[in-house]
């Protein structure tokens, strides 16, 4: 019974550090998980958030003005950052992180200078958005998903048809 009880605490403990941290992709309970870490997914070495996802990177996005905006953002949600996230990130994976003034004054995580976000249409450990393609605004994106190695192009086995491009959106 006792080892019941203790299984039953330990599961609520962790899912109590596993919350929500607003949606905005900063650690808002202040002392989780590190904001981007690295991991395997598919076969692919790419950083991912605190939850799991993995972050992705646009080309168009390169000259460092944010065009991801409105309904945009809707699907692929802009990874948000503190000077302690970035440093964090910094001393855990290397310095490669920054950050950019988003147009809402809010401040988006950047590796090798291009803004980091996620896609709300796959789940932790997914890699769907990889070689996604899709218009906002007029605006065509390119999405790849951010690499240890530095790399911002989609993988060569990755097209938007293999990953369920379209999403009805």
């Amino acid at each position: 019974m006792a080892r019941a009880a203790l299984v039953v605490a330990a599961a609520a403990l962790f899912a109590a550090g596993c919350g929500s941290s607003g949606g905005d992709g900063s650690d808002a309970g202040g002392g989780g998980a590190a904001l981007v870490s690295a991991t395997e997914v598919d076969g692919t070495e790419v950083l991912v958030d605190a939850e799991g996802h993995t972050l992705y990177t646009a080309e168009v996005e390169k000259d460092g003005e944010i065009h991801c905006v409105d309904a945009c953002t809707k699907f692929w949600e802009p990874v948000v950052a503190t000077d302690a996230d970035v440093e964090a990130a910094n001393s855990a994976q290397g310095d490669d992180f920054g950050t950019v003034e988003r147009p809402d004054g809010e401040s988006q995580l950047t590796h090798d200078g291009l803004p980091l976000y996620t896609f709300a249409k796959e789940g932790a450990g997914e890699l769907k958005g990889d070689g996604f393609t899709d218009d906002f605004q007029g605006t065509e994106f390119v999405w790849a998903a951010a690499r240890t190695d530095g790399a911002s192009a989609p993988s060569e086995s990755s097209t938007p048809e293999e990953n369920g491009g379209g999403y009805g959106y």
